[in-house]
């Protein structure tokens, strides 16, 4: 069911920095800043040979980012994101085995445009998953 990862997401307090950081000291090419409203957060996309890094800074008091940001002052990682081929499906399959999908269950159009849903840490580990439909 699960595909190849995604990305990782680290939440910043500071998007310029964080961004300019891994544009000017690791030589990484580093998206422009989009805003997610319907996440609460603005994102940029740090592009590897492998994989993406997600820096995540907040957008509003509101956000989750902020709330994560309030426990860990200095940023972190957030989560990790899976490619999965039919996000309904696979939404299905972890609900029958006992996983907790986090909101109402129905798929947000994420930052890369495709249908998403974030899965509770608690039944992974302490590890906040993203499963992003490919």
């Amino acid at each position: 069911m699960i595909g190849r990862l995604n990305h990782v997401a680290i939440a910043v307090k500071d998007l310029a920095a964080a961004s300019k950081t891994y544009r000017e000291v690791l030589g990484a090419k580093v998206s422009e800043p989009k805003a997610q409203p319907d996440h609460g957060v603005t994102v940029v996309f740090i592009e590897l040979p492998n994989t993406k890094i997600e820096l995540l800074e907040p957008l509003g008091e509101a956000s989750p980012i902020a709330k994560f940001l309030e426990k860990n002052p200095d940023g972190g990682m957030h989560h990790v994101c899976y490619e999965v081929e039919d996000i309904l499906a696979a939404r299905d399959r972890l609900k029958a085995g006992g996983v907790r999908v986090i909101g109402d269950g129905n798929p947000k159009i994420g930052a890369h445009g495709k249908p998403v849903l974030f899965l509770h840490p608690k039944d992974f580990n302490g590890t906040l998953v993203e499963i992003e439909q490919v």
